[in-house]
């Protein structure tokens, strides 16, 4: 491939996060730098076809994997494409939509590491894993609110994909360079948002930023903002980073800080931008997901290095 735009893929269930993530990174990075899409609209059938035909849209059978393919390569060499548009609200599709690739770009969906050649196109991976009793919370709550479902629809929903997701999504989670997995602290199921902890695997598929000075400052008071461990993820040496849903916006800012200065001199990224959220049709703030994103981005603009210098 004659490589010309930095990827970044983000794989999970529905629900897991995924948009929240990638939104987040495209507006501290700039929409004239990034460029997103989502892959879940490459549907073969719509709403009512695949009811008829009991395919689901979780399986590979249920996507055009092939378009996919050759649009993830398109883009990577800063090529146009033709998306297709899914409709979540009618079950059908709309006009396609014209895409002409950013410095960067974010791939999220169900499916982006499906096949070896849509995983080469990526510089960097991403897996979101949160626990199944929140990621169920957060979907029951998005698709009564902005998707036109009623509970009872959701919950069928859930039921009838049960058995699909361990087929053919978790899969992916060992092919990402990075597993993030936001959950409640401990004591604390209930919270849903902007204190829950966010735990990350950083396998050593990618060069990860040195984070000595992050977890020197981040280990001031009672409980550390960061705690950096290794240990083994299937079976494989990765880094565990846990940030705490504790930490304050002074020491969250201030770490955002430190690796803001990791990254290379010219780079412009908006902390201000990182880690917001939408509950219900307020915007919240999560600290541990603006750390998260940052973390991402690191990696965005370093792999840019190679490309664009």
């Amino acid at each position: 491939m004659n490589r010309k735009v930095i990827m970044l893929g983000i794989a999970g269930d529905s629900a897991a996060g995924k948009t929240t993530l990638s939104k987040g990174i495209v507006d501290a990075l700039g929409p004239d730098q990034v460029t997103a899409i989502c892959c879940d609209h490459y549907h073969k059938y719509n709403r009512l076809q695949r009811k008829e035909l009991g395919i689901s849209a979780l399986s590979p059978e249920g996507n055009y994997i092939d378009i996919m393919e050759q649009h993830f390569r398109l883009l990577r060499e800063g090529q146009p494409i033709l998306k297709p548009v899914y409709n979540h609200s009618t079950g059908d599709f709309d006009a396609p939509e014209y895409i002409k690739p950013t410095r960067y770009v974010i791939v999220e969906g169900l499916l982006p590491f499906h096949t070896r050649l849509m995983r080469l196109c990526f510089d960097v991976k991403v897996y979101l894993n949160p626990p199944e009793d929140l990621r169920h919370k957060w979907k029951i709550k998005r698709d009564t609110t902005k998707r036109g479902y009623t509970l009872e629809q959701v919950l069928v929903s859930l039921n009838g994909r049960k058995d699909l997701s361990p087929r053919y999504i978790e899969p992916q989670r060992a092919l990402a360079d990075m597993v993030v997995r936001f959950q409640p602290p401990e004591g604390r199921a209930e919270e849903t948002g902007g204190h829950l902890n966010a735990d990350l695997v950083l396998r050593p598929t990618i060069p990860h930023p040195d984070l000595t000075d992050i977890l020197q400052y981040s280990g001031h008071g009672a409980e550390p903002a960061l705690r950096l461990e290794l240990g083994r993820y299937d079976g494989k040496p990765v880094d565990f980073l846990e940030i705490s849903g504790n930490v304050t916006a002074e020491n969250a800012r201030k770490l955002e800080e430190i690796i803001q200065a990791h990254l290379p001199a010219n780079s412009e990224v908006d902390l201000d931008r990182l880690g917001r959220y939408q509950s219900g049709l307020v915007e919240e703030r999560s600290y541990p997901l603006a750390l998260t994103q940052l973390l991402i981005a690191y990696h965005m603009i370093t792999a840019g290095e190679a490309v664009f210098t």
